[in-house]
């Protein structure tokens, strides 16, 4: 999986993607406990809040971002998104008022909004080969897992020695370092159909086709239940380890930590996982685990009245692992459904639907924690979850070719997406189905 490092522009764009990755997860740290010393027990609904005004801008924007952007422009307006986010993580520090909190995420998270599925659309571009690409995928899911585990290592230790306000210098470093490694990759040109209509209505477009595509809604469904078991973890832990066990800002840290530590363990294995056995049974095989681990939490707890470090951390591994498998695959189901024209759009359809799963389980996560409790929490996520399981399994077909003859009812007879292939009425495969179809039944 390394290999695909000696790619010089993949290289620097997976470095800024690492070093912003672990630059938000020191604040990820910083805010839980930012949330803890404003609101106290009510911290799970706090941060459950911010994280939900972060999911809503994430679904205005991030669809007009791969919309609005020309590939002329992708690089300085990258780079200025970097500039814009560490601006605002450098701010966070000074907030007395929860307000002023809501308000800098909403900033924030503005810019990464645009940033990230902007950069998401040049990693296929640069690596055009599948098996690579694949690799670039885990090894990206394996930067988002140092969020989880590097991330929160690196904040216990710098809290033996400063307040959890500086850990927001070290998110604005990585922003800073990221917009310098950007600066530095070289970004290809991408020849794409003139546009009409307006950012939305072709950000709507790409929307249309992502529902329309069958793994591509059960690819939704899996999101739901990938965000169920995050935001149990990501919202609930600093009141769990806080309130609950006892513990201190760094425990609160390790325990976040130990979410990343099951997710990286299962990255690692995945790209040869995928090489043998489909994305869709893996990704079942995940939302089944998700299930189970949130259930069986939940059912421990209520058995003994409480939980202890040994069932939060081994919970919060499986939890990990689970998450990775649901959503590293991702991309490759992306690619495989459009054209490099259509991409941008695609990715962030993703984005934008994606998140409207983390803005349903984010304050379900806090709300349900602060006034009900952390077992009658896990019993509704591991619902949520459950849901997201038999959507998943109904809406995408067992037997699902990677490309399927399909129909533009949008788009005219002349456009040049369909010049480039046979058609039918507007219905056409892709140039290798239609090659295969002619060594079979050749004219």
């Amino acid at each position: 999986m390394l290999e695909i490092l000696r790619h010089a522009d993949f290289r620097r764009l997976f470095l800024a993607q690492l070093v912003a990755l672990l630059g938000t997860g020191l604040a990820t740290v910083a805010l839980a406990l930012l949330a803890y010393d404003l609101a106290g027990e009510r911290a799970g609904e706090v941060l459950g809040t911010a994280l939900a005004i972060k999911m809503g801008v994430y679904i205005v924007l991030a669809p007009v971002s791969g919309a609005m952007v020309p590939p002329a422009l992708r690089k300085p307006v990258l780079i200025g998104l970097d500039l814009v986010r560490a601006a605002a993580a450098l701010m966070l520090p000074f907030v007395g008022e929860l307000w002023q909190v809501y308000l800098l995420i909403a900033l924030l998270q503005s810019a990464s909004a645009g940033f990230t599925p902007l950069f998401q659309s040049v990693i296929p571009e640069i690596l055009p080969d599948e098996r690579d690409y694949t690799r670039a995928l885990s090894l990206s899911r394996l930067a988002y897992d140092l969020e989880n585990l590097l991330s929160p290592a690196i904040a216990a230790a710098l809290l033996t020695v400063i307040s959890f306000h500086g850990l927001f210098a070290g998110t604005a470093a990585g922003f800073v370092l990221s917009a310098l490694l950007v600066t530095g990759a070289v970004f290809p040109m991408v020849s794409r159909a003139p546009r009409t209509g307006g950012p939305y209505d072709r950000a709507l477009r790409g929307m249309r086709v992502y529902l329309r595509t069958p793994r591509l809604r059960g690819l939704l469904a899996f999101n739901l239940v990938a965000a169920a078991g995050g935001a149990m973890a990501i919202v609930n832990t600093v009141v769990i380890v806080r309130d609950v066990l006892g513990g201190g800002e760094r425990e609160v840290a390790w325990a976040l930590a130990a979410f990343g530590a099951g997710s990286m363990a299962v990255a690692l294995l995945l790209p040869r996982m995928l090489d043998r056995v489909s994305d869709r049974q893996v990704m079942l095989a995940a939302a089944v685990a998700m299930v189970a681990a949130l259930s069986a939490t939940g059912a421990v707890c209520t058995a003994v009245r409480g939980i202890t470090w040994p069932v939060l951390l081994s919970a919060w591994a499986v939890l990990g692992m689970a998450y990775a498998v649901l959503v590293t695959p991702g991309g490759r189901l992306l690619r495989r459904s459009t054209g490099p024209d259509g991409l941008p759009f695609l990715f962030a359809a993703q984005f934008s639907l994606s998140h409207v799963c983390w803005l349903l389980a984010y304050p379900l996560a806090g709300t349900l924690g602060a006034r009900y409790g952390m077992q009658v929490a896990l019993a509704g996520l591991a619902g949520v979850a459950l849901l997201g399981l038999l959507a998943a399994w109904r809406a995408w077909p067992a037997h699902d070719p990677d490309t399927l003859v399909h129909a533009h009812d949008d788009l005219p007879p002349d456009h040049e997406h369909l010049r480039q292939h046979h058609t039918d009425g507007g219905r056409h495969a892709h140039p290798y189905v239609i090659d295969e179809l002619h060594e079979r039944w050749p004219r």
